[in-house]
């Protein structure tokens, strides 16, 4: 899985740092600004895009147009297994149903559903994967960064780690009025965004590095996460643990899966025991 060239560590942490200071930059202006949508969303736009606009500008510097054709040629790679199309696009959807489950059996209710009609979410999420932010994201994050991650640490490492920054990247958006995260539990979120950040993983080892599968998943969660929504209306507790029990339970079912994921079904040669092992000596 490794790509031949992978740069050193040097280069992961100009694509961290230039990535960070870019989106961030263009987040917290978005929550600034108040009105001039047009700006905000120009803003927002160059925030969601800026890890793949570095990881392509830092490939053409170090590598020229033959690194950058390296870098995209797993946007096409579509000649996977069937399955691995079901699993990208059902794995949030199949998470969010059996909370709603778990949640009747625990409190005798059935949790709040989304009112978003079946066909539209499919076509939002074919949509996005082809035009939407996925593409800014998953260049950056899957295609540039993980492999160099992985090179030194393996995918399971990699993937928590890379989750963990995935996160910490989103923190401005629980400060921008309008978005769905704001005021809303951010460490109950960078769970849920590390066990994804290592399911998507698995699915990128999984596939043989395909990028389009990872923008297919990643699509298909923001499509169908709020299925059966857990953001607190109104919330203002963006570090506390507080948050619904629908969102602790998707973190609880992802995080369960996100174990499996770490133990199973990589090509790294390690065994599960001493997976567990290894993972906890870094994690620590």
């Amino acid at each position: 899985m490794t790509r031949a060239g992978v740069s050193s560590a040097g280069s992961l942490f100009t694509f961290f740092l230039i990535t960070f200071a870019i989106t961030w930059t263009c987040f917290i202006a978005v929550a600034s600004i108040s009105g001039q949508p047009v700006l905000r969303f120009v803003l927002l736009f160059a925030g969601i895009f800026a890890p793949s606009f570095v990881a392509i500008g830092l490939t053409a510097t170090a590598g020229g147009s033959s690194g950058v054709a390296d870098l995209l040629r797993p946007l096409f790679k579509w000649r996977v297994g069937v399955q691995w199309y079901a699993f990208a696009v059902v794995y949030m959807a199949a998470i969010k149903l059996t909370v709603a489950i778990v949640h009747r059996g625990l409190v005798g209710e059935w949790p709040r559903f989304g009112v978003e009609p079946w066909y539209i979410i499919v076509g939002a999420t074919i949509t996005s994967t082809m035009v939407g932010g996925q593409a800014g994201e998953e260049i950056g994050w899957r295609g540039y960064a993980l492999p160099r991650l992985a090179a030194r640490l393996g995918y399971p490492i990699a993937s928590v780690l890379l989750g963990v920054i995935w996160a910490l990247w989103h923190l401005p958006l629980f400060f921008v009025s309008g978005a769905n995260t704001r005021g809303q539990s951010f460490i109950v979120y960078s769970v849920q965004v590390i066990a994804l950040s290592v399911a998507i993983a698995w699915l990128y080892v999984r596939t043989g590095g395909s990028l389009l599968l990872t923008m297919l998943m990643h699509s298909a969660i923001n499509q169908t996460k709020d299925i059966v929504p857990s953001a607190v209306p109104g919330a203002t507790n963006v570090f506390s643990p507080a948050a619904s029990l629908v969102a602790w339970l998707t973190a609880a079912l992802l995080g369960i899966c996100a174990t499996y994921f770490l133990l199973f079904g990589w090509s790294d040669g390690l065994s599960a025991r001493r997976r567990v092992r290894v993972i906890a000596s870094h994690v620590a």
